[in-house]
């Protein structure tokens, strides 16, 4: 059994193997154009901790499988939504910076779960290239939205789900 803890900053270490296993896991899928450029830094998830946003998935040993940001809204990038619209204007959480271990699966099904469990309005967004990301989500219940632009001007699917 699975269970979900805020993360400390002594997580710190393991958080960023985290990312950077997820990191290969998108470049051997060919989504080389996310997580780019240093992103998501070792200073954005010490930032996550701090306002109580980050989280991990644990086995019942203990071993950390992923880690993830839970933030309620409003999300800034989300404002405006492109070729498309979100489903309504109710407070909603955003999940952000989802990373896994390669070897664990159900991952993403435990995290939602966990998320929609605490808030029934959740939005993510993920890159087009991202199609493992893209799949899990749909698969989930997520509707697709539209596209959405992070501050960079990178576009981002975005994608809805409520209960």
């Amino acid at each position: 059994m699975r269970s979900i803890r805020k993360a400390a900053m002594n997580d710190v270490p393991v958080i960023m193997r985290l990312i950077d296993e997820a990191r290969v896991i998108m470049r051997s899928c060919g989504n080389v154009n996310q997580w780019i450029d240093g992103y998501p830094s070792e200073e954005t998830i010490q930032n996550d901790i701090n306002n109580g946003h980050c989280y991990l998935l644990e086995e019942e040993d203990g071993h950390i499988v992923a880690s993830f940001a839970f933030i309620p809204g409003p999300e800034p990038t989300y404002k405006e939504i492109f070729q498309g619209r979100w489903l309504d204007d109710a407070p909603y959480y955003v999940v952000h910076r989802l990373a896994s271990t390669a070897s664990s699966h159900g991952v993403f099904n435990d995290v939602m779960d966990y998320c929609m469990g605490v808030a029934g309005n959740l939005r993510i967004d993920t890159h087009r290239d991202n199609v493992i990301m893209r799949h899990v989500i749909e698969r989930y219940g997520f509707t697709c939205c539209g596209i959405i632009y992070l501050l960079s001007g990178d576009e981002r699917l975005a994608y809805q789900l409520r209960r």
